[in-house]
């Protein structure tokens, strides 16, 4: 790995584990969109192995926004809940299938959610709500 590389890694995990509740969340948003696009362009191109890298690591933060959901704190947390388990089952799919419109409609569904994100974080009655939404950790970089 080259020093800018490694500048590069320890940056990204100064972010992260100095952001916020909230800064997380939205950084994990962004991140599994990315990752949805990515994939998308890889179908497109029928690269599987690259298009089933970046569905992996998008199942891998919809579980990380799934296991530390705190269901008690938010009554809201039961339908988003059932909405990151819905996406799980739909990447999976999309994979398996090697579907580019099943992830095209993850990023239908899971957009919305990341700009709602966005602005709740922007806004000073965030901070509960995001607390309540994560708790781990997940490498966005």
């Amino acid at each position: 790995m080259s020093t800018l590389s490694n500048a590069r890694a320890s940056y990204l995990a100064d972010q992260v584990l100095s952001a916020s509740p909230a800064r997380l969340l939205t950084m994990l948003y962004d991140r599994l969109l990315l990752d949805l696009a990515r994939a998308q362009q890889a179908q497109q191109r029928e690269d599987w192995t690259g298009a089933s890298s970046h569905l992996v690591h998008a199942q891998r933060i919809v579980t990380e926004l799934m296991t530390t959901l705190d269901l008690d704190t938010w009554e809201g947390a039961r339908n988003l809940h059932a909405i990151y388990s819905y996406a799980l089952t739909r990447l999976v799919e999309a994979n398996v299938d090697r579907d580019a419109t099943i992830t095209a409609s993850l990023v239908e569904l899971l957009e919305p959610l990341r700009q709602a994100w966005h602005e709740a974080a922007q806004s000073t009655t965030a901070a509960p709500a995001a607390a309540a939404v994560t708790g781990g950790a997940l490498a966005v970089g």
